[in-house]
């Protein structure tokens, strides 16, 4: 266990607000000891529980109390009960679930209130028609069949060895009961335009809006309002930053931002609030009318989040024709590490907030400015971190498919899945995007990892790329860059003992997506003890440890000052199970190389 881990109890399992980018007032965090059973597939609900569990960490994580595994032929029950505060009567009450791994039913009292599929993406059900006073009671029941099915899944397996790790399964991130009105703001989406000084903010509401709806969006640097405007519910609006100080990694200042729905005499003059569709237009004269509409009573309901003024793109770099990744308009050599993010007493889900803080803060002392969150998504406030930090993130969609849908290096070809399996990628992908496009840190999406389960990266790439055109695309990294696909970047993969230069690709910064992968056991801190599984080069001492480094570092550094690299990712951050190339060990409580030495090497990847 970490250092972080033995201090978890169920009275402080991750207590903090768990979407920081958009926060209410009034919440009920329902993280702690829950009951629960695993039964075969085929069985009726348990009349009886097999013990306790503690939420939210996965059925077979130590720190869940329980560290059994489930299989493709069992059902996981979960059940508690829940108190509705009194203050919130009258109100709408919504489920939220961080994420469950694989697919879920929720009932509250019995009834059905919603099912969800998809392991690493939040949902929610509002329950406000099954309370009843006093007691409540919540059951989930979970499938989740892992690497017996071809769901994303990322580096999860039924059979860890190597570079796969632990399944995970159920509940692994907070679960909470939220307030609302009835009619309530859904999302809020602000995207910088820094060459402009525009905020471009989208504010979805819950069902359709009348008229005399209307939200008011408010931005302020250090308390202070910078810029208002008001607009129509489930419309675009704008607001002017003067002067705007723009988010880096050396300066990664944040602007926050308040929507507040509100209620306006009707902005479009006399007929009904609510009139025909095709009564009805998206015009500059309906955004005009509602900017300058009069706000009666207070807020109906109000939401905080948060902004940065920033922009990623590509450029022209500081040698020759090769294309460099540009910050604010200017190249950024992006000097990153694979980032697994998982942990040996719980899995996917860091054990604290502290114990997630302290890897970005490990690699930000070690020099990097970057990190890839490999094939796995965090928890929200993980990347509200990384905001705060200044820690850029290149974010992997997990992997899935069946293990016969891989596709390796000899291959000519790309995969060929199922219309559901492709859908349900796609679904996720999508509700990935959706969930993190509000985190400013995150400045690039990876969209398949060395062709695990790849398929049509073009139409991919270019889905991903018109969903969200503020951040970069990499649609291949590793193997299998089809001729059409529509990155910004091409990456390639090399453990060579000096990395190998990535070939020059018109129009796409060159990047070396991995690299590195050194092994050097530690005994003691070793998950398979009785076993090594050594992968690329072992290094047998501390000091064969640091050459290889330092050989595998200058090899980058080379191609940074001589061929125009743009970026490149060191295999890896921590050891993970049976994989030992890490910086530092599993438990976090062995820094392979000193902090300042690594940063010395790194230094010439950050110079100008």
């Amino acid at each position: 266990m970490t250092r972080w881990g033995k201090a978890v109890t169920a009275e402080n399992a991750w207590r903090s607000y768990p979407r920081p980018q958009m926060k209410r007032k009034d919440w009920l965090n329902l993280n702690g000891k829950w009951d629960y059973a695993i039964t075969p597939l085929d069985a009726p609900q348990p009349s009886r529980m097999d013990g306790k569990i503690l939420v939210p960490f996965a059925v077979e994580s130590r720190l869940s109390g329980v560290q059994r595994r489930l299989t493709a032929n069992d059902r996981l029950w979960y059940r508690r009960d829940f108190t509705v505060p009194a203050a919130w009567a009258g109100q709408n009450v919504l489920i939220h679930f961080g994420a469950v791994d694989f697919e879920a039913a929720v009932f509250v009292n019995g009834a059905f209130a919603g099912s969800h599929r998809g392991g690493s993406d939040a949902f929610s059900f509002d329950i406000t028609p099954f309370l009843r006073a006093g007691a409540n009671a919540l059951e989930v029941r979970v499938t989740d069949p892992t690497t017996d099915g071809s769901q994303p899944r990322g580096k999860q397996t039924l059979d860890p060895r190597g570079i796969w790790y632990t399944a995970v399964s159920g509940i692994w991130q907070t679960v909470w009961l939220e307030p609302v009105p009835r009619l309530h703001i859904k999302e809020v989406r602000a995207t910088p335009h820094i060459d402009t000084g525009m905020l471009a903010v989208d504010v979805l509401l819950s069902s359709g809006s009348m008229a005399t709806d209307a939200v008011r969006v408010t931005a302020r640097a250090g308390g202070k309002v910078v810029g208002s405007t008001l607009i129509r519910g489930n419309r675009r609006g704008f607001i002017a930053i003067p002067n705007a100080r723009l988010w880096s990694p050396d300066d990664p200042f944040l602007y926050d931002l308040t929507a507040e729905l509100v209620t306006v005499g009707n902005p479009l003059g006399g007929g009904r609030p609510n009139p025909p569709m095709y009564q009805q237009g998206q015009t500059q004269r309906e955004a005009d009318a509602f900017a300058t509409a009069k706000i009666v009573g207070a807020p109906r309901d109000t939401v905080d989040a948060y902004f940065a003024m920033r922009k990623i793109s590509v450029g022209r770099g500081p040698v020759g024709n090769r294309l460099a990744l540009h910050l604010n308009n200017k190249p950024l050599f992006h000097n990153g590490t694979l980032d697994q993010g998982w942990w040996p007493e719980s899995l996917l889900t860091p054990p604290s907030e502290e114990a997630m803080i302290y890897d970005m803060e490990f690699l930000q002392k070690a020099g990097f400015n970057m990190l890839r969150k490999h094939i796995k998504v965090e928890p929200a406030q993980y990347y509200a971190a990384a905001d705060r930090m200044g820690m850029l993130i290149w974010q992997d969609m997990p992997s899935g498919g069946f293990r016969d849908q891989g596709v390796g290096r000899a291959s000519d070809r790309q995969a060929t899945l199922s219309s559901d399996d492709m859908a349900q990628f796609q679904d996720e992908l999508s509700r990935m995007i959706g969930d993190l496009r509000a985190f400013p840190s995150i400045v690039m999406w990876v969209v398949n990892n060395e062709g695990w389960g790849q398929y049509d990266a073009a139409t991919l790439g270019r889905f991903v790329k018109g969903t969200d055109p503020s951040r970069l695309v990499n649609a291949v990294s590793g193997w299998q860059d089809v001729g059409d696909t529509p990155s910004d970047v091409y990456d390639i993969h090399s453990y060579d003992e000096t990395p190998k230069s990535p070939e020059w690709r018109p129009g796409r910064a060159s990047v070396i997506g991995e690299f590195g992968g050194v092994s050097y056991s530690v005994p003691g801190h070793l998950w398979f003890p009785d076993r090594v599984d050594r992968l690329y080069q072992a290094a047998k001492t501390p000091e064969d440890y640091l050459a290889r480094y330092k050989q595998k570092m200058g090899g980058v550094v080379r191609q940074k000052q001589m061929e125009g690299l743009a970026a490149s990712v060191y295999t890896e951050t921590t050891d993970v199970e049976g994989e030992l190339n890490g910086l530092l060990t599993y438990d976090r409580a062995v820094i392979k190389i000193p902090v300042g030495t690594l940063a010395e090497i790194a230094a010439p990847l950050t110079e100008d």
